[in-house]
C-alpha cells in the first residue's frame, strides 16, 4: 500500500483518492498541445483554468519530451517557465515543474515551485542534490530508455516490467540515502518514454507491482501515442481513449493522473468512484 499522505512542498495529500494533475506545456513543440500556450500570458491562463477544473496539481514544462524533440537550452527553458510558476504560485494547486535540468530545479523551486518531475528519474548527481537540499518539496522519478531524440527508435528489454520497476526503486533508495524522506517520493513507469506499445500495456497491465512498492505512482497516458495506435486516432481525437486508459490506471493504484483534459476526467473518474462504492 502507498503512503496515506504524500508530501508535496507546501501541500500534504491524502492519497485515499486519486489526484489529477493538469499539464501546462510552455513549449512550440509538444506533441499534442504544442504551440497552443507557448507565451506566458496563455500559459498562465490555461493553468488557472485547469485548477478551476479541479487540479490539484499543475505541472509546467519548458522543453518538449516528445519522441524525436531536441533540447532546449539552460537560459530559454528558465525563460518558459519562471514566469508561470510565479504567477500562479498561490493559485491553490500544488505547483510542479517538468525538467531534467538541476538549474532549472533549483530556480523553480526558489520562485514557488512545489514539486519536481524529472523525466530522467533524479539519475543527475546535480539533481540529487537540489531536491535533498530543499526538505519539503516533492519528487516524481520517471524511467525512461535512451532520451527523447531517440528513444522510439528500438526500445529493447528482457523483461519491461522488472528492468522498469528495479530502475525506480534503485533511484529511490539513492534519493532515500541522500536525505529524501520516501513520503516525497513519487514514481512514474514513464509510458512512451523508450517502450512499444505492447511494453506499454505490460507495465499498465503489471501498475498493482508498482503500487506495491510503498510509492505513489503517477500516471501519463493522456492523448499519448500508445492510445493513438489502438484507437487509429490523431491526437486531438484522443480524449476517451485517455480517459479509459486514466480509469485503468486507478482501478490498478496510480494516485497521480497527469492529463491534459482535466474536467473530463474528473467526472470520469468520480462516476467511476460512485459505482465502485469507492
Amino acid at each position: 500500500m502507498v503512503h496515506a499522505k504524500w508530501r508535496c512542498g507546501r501541500f500534504e495529500f491524502d492519497l485515499g483518492r486519486p489526484l489529477l494533475m493538469g499539464i501546462v506545456n510552455v513549449t512550440p513543440d509538444s506533441f499534442s498541445d504544442g504551440g497552443q500556450h507557448c507565451s506566458a500570458p496563455t500559459a498562465i491562463d490555461h493553468a488557472w483554468q485547469l485548477v478551476k477544473s479541479g487540479a490539484q496539481i499543475i505541472d509546467i514544462g519548458g522543453e518538449s519530451t516528445r519522441p524525436g524533440a531536441a533540447p532546449v537550452s539552460l537560459e530559454q527553458e528558465i525563460e518558459r517557465v519562471l514566469p508561470v510558476v510565479q504567477a500562479i504560485k498561490d493559485c491553490g494547486a500544488a505547483i510542479s515543474v517538468d525538467t531534467c535540468k538541476p538549474a532549472v530545479m533549483r530556480a523553480a523551486l526558489a520562485a514557488g515551485a512545489d514539486m519536481i518531475n524529472d523525466i530522467m528519474g533524479m539519475t543527475a548527481a546535480d539533481a540529487r542534490e537540489v531536491v535533498a537540499t530543499h526538505p519539503d518539496c516533492g519528487v516524481c522519478i520517471m524511467h525512461m530508455q535512451g532520451e527523447p531524440r531517440t528513444m522510439q527508435l528500438n526500445p529493447q528489454y528482457q523483461d519491461v516490467v522488472q528492468e522498469v520497476l528495479a530502475m525506480l526503486m534503485s533511484q529511490a533508495g539513492t534519493l532515500v540515502s541522500a536525505g529524501v524522506s520516501r513520503e516525497r517520493i513519487s514514481i512514474d513507469p514513464g509510458f512512451g518514454f523508450g517502450k512499444t506499445l505492447e511494453q506499454n500495456l505490460e507495465l499498465m497491465r503489471a501498475l498493482p507491482r508498482f503500487c506495491d512498492s510503498g510509492y505513489p505512482v503517477l500516471l501519463g497516458v493522456s492523448r499519448k501515442s500508445m492510445i493513438g495506435a489502438i484507437t487509429g486516432r490523431p491526437v486531438g481525437e484522443r480524449l476517451a481513449g485517455s480517459i479509459a486508459a486514466a480509469l485503468a490506471g486507478v482501478a490498478r493504484g496510480a494516485r497521480i493522473i497527469r492529463v491534459h483534459d482535466v474536467a473530463e476526467t474528473l467526472d470520469a473518474i468520480q462516476v467511476w468512484q460512485a459505482v465502485e462504492q469507492w
